[in-house]
């Protein structure tokens, strides 16, 4: 049951500088919750989104926040931009989760500082360790350029969930290109390299995971030169 309890008329006594702030700030805040900023995909906006009951400051990845139904995003602290911001997100686990798939029917709106009072931070608790999104990091893309010019990408991998994973298969990729003249495709050079995994084109990559990336390269270059 909830007590609401008001200041009378006649109560002795006015609110304080600081209850005021206080008081405003909460209005703030529920007036930010009840019409929240509307989010437009592809404007590189950070978002609120929901974390079980909390809300939280994310920062969308340029070229994947235009999806209708996937984004992807890094949960940063409140503050974030700040040096006591970033310590504090360090002490609170909010760095080094990388970029997670986040369902846009979580987002509440664009990110508005009335919401800071709303965060697992202002309640100095650390995030779950499940925040309920899947990670969504990396990706590798082996690329055919023409010695001329124009160029096309042969094959997209991906997701990989850390940097050093990608790194390792685009260096075995381009190891393999540089020793194998066969694979090399008359009036193009091809290479592999290192990119952000785009959510809104994962049903072109293809999932690295347990697969032999030296066969899934010979087999692109065999749909091309066949």
């Amino acid at each position: 049951m909830i007590r609401r309890l008001r200041r009378c008329g006649h109560a002795p006594g006015t609110l304080t500088p600081e209850d005021q702030a206080a008081v405003d700030q909460f209005r703030t805040m529920l007036t930010a919750v009840r019409a929240p900023q509307p989010w437009t995909p592809g404007h590189g906006q950070d978002v609120a989104v929901r974390v079980g009951p909390f809300i939280e400051r994310a920062h969308t990845r340029p070229g994947d926040d235009h999806g209708t139904e996937t984004i992807a995003i890094a949960l940063v602290h409140p503050d974030s931009g700040h040096a006591a911001g970033y310590l504090h997100g360090r002490q609170l686990g909010y760095t080094d989760r990388g970029w997670l798939r986040c369902e846009t029917t979580a987002i509440l709106g664009a990110w508005q500082p009335a919401y800071a009072m709303l965060t697992h931070a202002a309640a100095n608790l650390p995030l779950p360790d499940d925040v309920g999104m899947m990670p969504a990091h990396y990706g590798v893309h082996v690329e055919a350029r023409r010695h001329d010019g124009p160029s096309y990408t042969l094959m997209r991998l991906g997701p990989y969930t850390q940097t050093w994973l990608a790194s390792r298969d685009a260096d075995r990729l381009n190891t393999e290109l540089a020793g194998r003249a066969a694979l090399v495709i008359t009036g193009f050079t091809v290479i592999a390299k290192n990119a952000a995994f785009d959510v809104s084109d994962r049903d072109s990559c293809t999932d690295p995971h347990g697969a032999d990336v030296i066969e899934l390269l010979a087999s692109a270059v065999a749909g091309v030169t066949e």
